[in-house]
């Protein structure tokens, strides 16, 4: 068994294309078959956040610091404080990030759905009417 919690690959500054602002991740986790399991910790610097995005077989984040916000497509914007614990359903559209004026780090954990289907898929970016004013 290892215990070692350490980084799979160097710290990567998340691309344009799924995330405004600044976004930096480190891959924690990526389990080898049976597992399929998947662990990041993403950190956010203010008025960062993701592209709506859906993940096949859900994701559950967990927030370690900062102010931060989770919304999915339609319903109200949840806000994250240190010690939350949030969970996004297989297929569903969402985004998260960080306040306008605080930094967000969270622990992303989901699955690949195994079957070859992509892990994830990334639609358009927030707009600046979905991204909440301060």
């Amino acid at each position: 068994m290892s215990t070692q919690m350490q980084p799979k690959t160097a710290t990567v500054k998340g691309p344009e294309a799924r995330f405004t602002g600044d976004v930096y991740f480190n891959a924690y986790y990526a389990g080898e078959e049976p597992s399929r399991t998947r662990l990041n910790l993403v950190r956010f610097t203010p008025g960062a956040h993701t592209a709506w995005h859906r993940h096949a077989v859900g994701q559950t984040l967990h927030v370690t610091e900062g102010l931060g916000y989770v919304q999915s497509r339609d319903e109200e914007l949840i806000v994250l404080h240190p010690g939350d614990t949030v969970y996004t359903p297989p297929g569903e559209w969402h985004w998260h990030g960080a306040t306008a004026e605080n930094f967000m780090c969270h622990l992303a954990l989901w699955e690949s759905p195994g079957t070859g289907e992509p892990e994830t898929e990334w639609g358009d970016l927030l707009t600046d009417d979905e991204y909440p004013a301060n």
